[in-house]
C-alpha cells in the first residue's frame, strides 16, 4: 500500500465551504460561550454579519450552513453543517422548523 496525501485533500474540502453564505448558530443553551463561538467562525472565514442566531422559527435555505457547538452539555468544538434540503414541516418544540432541515457535516471548528 502506498501514502495517501490527507493535506491536499483536507485543502480541497476546506476550499469548498462558501464564506458569504449565512450560517446560523446554534449554542444549544450555552449562551456563555456565543462571543467565543463568534470569533471562531470569523477566525474560519466566516464575516460577522453573516452569522446568524438560529431561532426556531425561521431556517436557512439550501447552501447556507448550521454552526453547532459540540458536543453539549459540554462543548469543546463547533460542527459545520451544510443545508441540503428544507422541507415543510409543522414546527416541534425548540427545533420548530429546523426538524424539516437535511444537512451533510463538512467540517469543524475548535473552540479555543
Amino acid at each position: 500500500m502506498g501514502k495517501v496525501d490527507l493535506t491536499s485533500n483536507l485543502i480541497l474540502f476546506m476550499a469548498d465551504i462558501d464564506t458569504s453564505k449565512s450560517i446560523y448558530l446554534f449554542l444549544h443553551g450555552r449562551m456563555d460561550l456565543k462571543d467565543k463561538a463568534e470569533g471562531a467562525l470569523v477566525s474560519g472565514g466566516f464575516a460577522t454579519e453573516k452569522i446568524i442566531m438560529a431561532r426556531p422559527d425561521e431556517v436557512g435555505k439550501v447552501g447556507d450552513y448550521m454552526a453547532m457547538l459540540w458536543m453539549p452539555p459540554n462543548p469543546d468544538h463547533i460542527k459545520i453543517q451544510r443545508i441540503t434540503r428544507v422541507e415543510e414541516v409543522e414546527p416541534e418544540g425548540m427545533i420548530g422548523l429546523w426538524k424539516g432541515v437535511v444537512k451533510d457535516d463538512i467540517d469543524s471548528i475548535k473552540l479555543d
